[in-house]
């Protein structure tokens, strides 16, 4: 594996003195070694294949190794997190013993988590009481709270939405690495570096765990010497918080007709690009808030930017567009790089240094978008199933929430036999619900346009109060809203300058992006002759412009022709192809476990 570093002791079968499997990082993924006995069946413990052990300690090659869990997680974001402490606290307070594992993509936890952010601690004083004598890293409070329109040149300052009042500016990146420590020390098992690649089914259609993807596999799909097999999860119980466009979990909505039970509008998204900067400490000022609209985007475009100042003279800033724009020639990349030469943006970015860059997409559907979140044998969590709050601009708390009414409804199954189906229950009856409908008809306002969305939208805030006898549609799905090339002019965007703009490949650096070169591409074309026929013909290649990665590219063949190339090691994992690719040709699958961004304060 490369990865994961792990040790063969020989030790007795008694439970005090069985080994512990250490990773390079830190996790160990055996916090029970009870586990591994199952995994060696003998008194001598050697390493499982997943943890970089060597295959001739087994005899069984060719087949794939299996782990039992009470509970199986996909996701160390805060929803799967959440869901992991919960479990283990209500373990604690009935005296009953769950065995609990999370797997995770990132080679470490909260490497691939990027947000905003200005957390809300509601679910985090539910989950964890005394974080605040426990080092959380949730310490900047909300200072002041600005809500700009911006054109080309000017600032207006608008009436403030936003009520943070209590609420934090903090690096979600840094908070989900503080809650997996403290998952740890609850018992949880986590596995870093190793992706889900498939949901494992019994005779009866039931979900009973998940299998994590074969390492050491060429471009050509031969076996490199490195192979090593993938490894069977398998739980009574599994819970998908895999985040925003989920990979298994948008199987799972799927087989399952999960929006259909519940007449679930179809999801729509946005795409957020982020920088954190490090800047002049006289500009700096802890807790700053400051939310825009208008400027770079046009009044049919949705979307807006934020300015958070966090601590340490670190800023963080980005812009968040609408993934049903109509133009096929808009860059959401370049959109920001020209954001940042704002005037009111500029003067206080000059002289800074950026120290990290990511993208990430976002579920903005809101109430009228939740599927059904239960299917047999487990539950959707977090973004996995999209619990956004969009005029709040935040979802990290009702994404940890939702994760923590999942661990009680697993535990009522487990405990005491009841129905996992007790967790469309609980949603329902908690604040989660009552939060998502009162905002149910922001984001669909805007459909209708930006002056328009911001009148409905002002009438729901200040007079309704959430409480329009109706709800709102949204439109088109976001692929689908990607209108033909012909009708619009290529935008011409201004060269990088490289003081406050970046090119793409300055941003990657800053990304920590990384992925195994010689492996099969997780980035696969249902139909590969799509790109040339239609995408490039019909909407003049909008995949080499929404990508925030320069991950699609159009090169000359020998012929000087035209074709697709996929820079897959390029990929954020930020799901915009999946999502905005205008005939669904595209399928993001997840790559060998460990790669991608690598981000620390994002």
């Amino acid at each position: 594996m490369g990865r994961l570093l792990s040790r063969i002791i020989c030790v007795s079968r008694s439970r005090a003195s069985r080994s512990r499997f250490v990773s390079p990082n830190g996790y160990s993924p055996f916090r029970d070694p009870g586990h591994v006995s199952r995994v060696s069946g003998s008194g001598f413990l050697r390493a499982p294949w997943f943890l970089g052990g060597a295959k001739s300690f087994s005899s069984e090659t060719d087949r794939r190794e299996s782990i039992e869990y009470d509970v199986v997680i996909v996701g160390a974001g805060p929803a799967g997190l959440s869901a992991a402490i919960r479990l283990k606290h209500l373990c604690r307070e009935r005296d009953f013993d769950l065995s609990v594992c999370v797997v995770e993509k990132g080679p470490q936890v909260g490497a691939h988590v990027l947000s905003g952010n200005v957390f809300e601690p509601r679910a985090l004083n539910e989950l964890l009481p005394d974080w605040r004598n426990e080092e959380a890293p949730v310490d900047v409070p909300v200072s002041s709270d600005k809500f700009w329109y911006l054109t080309k040149d000017r600032a207006f300052a608008l009436p403030c939405p936003f009520d943070n009042r209590g609420n934090y500016v903090i690096s979600l990146s840094q908070l989900t690495r503080w809650m997996g420590v403290k998952a740890e020390e609850l018992g949880v098992e986590i596995y870093p570096g190793f992706a889900a690649g498939e949901v494992l089914y019994d005779s009866n259609d039931n979900v009973v765990g998940i299998g994590t993807n074969d390492m050491g596999i060429s471009k050509d799909g031969s076996k490199k010497e490195t192979f090593q097999h993938g490894v069977e999860l398998k739980g009574k119980l599994t819970l998908l918080a895999e985040g925003c466009r989920g990979s298994l979990s948008e199987k799972i909505i799927s087989k399952y007709n999960l929006r259909g039970k519940v007449q679930a509008q179809h999801q729509t998204y946005a795409l957020g690009i982020k920088e954190v900067w490090e800047i002049d400490e006289n500009k700096h000022e802890p807790g700053a808030v400051l939310h825009t609209l208008g400027w770079p985007l046009d009044h049919k475009t949705y979307g807006g930017s934020f300015l958070y100042h966090m601590k340490d003279r670190q800023v963080s800033i980005g812009l968040v567009i609408a993934l049903n724009y109509q133009n096929p020639y808009l860059n959401p990349y370049e959109e920001f790089q020209k954001f940042k030469q704002h005037p009111a943006i500029k003067s206080l970015l000059e002289g800074g240094t950026v120290i990290q860059y990511g993208a990430r997409t976002l579920n903005e559907g809101g109430f009228q978008s939740i599927p059904y979140p239960v299917f047999p044998g487990g539950a959707l969590v977090g973004c996995s199933a999209g619990f956004l709050n969009v005029p709040k601009i935040k979802g990290t708390h009702t994404a940890m929430k939702s994760g923590m009414l999942a661990a009680e409804a697993a535990f009522s199954v487990l405990s005491e036999g009841s129905s996992i189906e007790v967790y469309w229950d609980f949603l329902r009856q908690s604040w989660i619900w009552e939060e998502l409908k009162k905002a149910r008809n922001y984001r669909p306002a805007f459909e209708y346009g930006l002056l328009p969305g911001l009148a409905i939208s002002g009438l729901e805030h200040y007079l309704f109060k959430g409480r329009l006898p109706f709800t709102l549609k949204h439109g088109k799905p976001d692929h689908e809203a990607t209108n033909e090339a012909k009708l619009h002019t290529p935008i011409e965007y201004p060269r990088a300058d490289g003081i406050l703009s970046f090119d793409v490949a300055m941003s990657l650096h800053r990304s920590n992006t990384n992925h195994e070169h010689d492996q099969p591409a997780h980035l696969r074309l249902r139909d590969p002759t799509i790109p040339e026929l239609v995408n490039l013909t019909v909407y003049a290649g909008p995949e080499s412009r929404y990508c925030p990665a320069r991950v699609y590219e159009y090169v000359p063949d020998a012929k000087g022709e035209l074709k697709l190339q996929i820079n897959a090691q390029n990929c954020l994992h930020c799901k915009a192809c999946d999502i905005k690719d205008p005939k669904q040709n595209i399928e993001w699958t997840v790559p060998e476990g460990g790669g991608g961004p690598g981000y620390s304060v994002m």
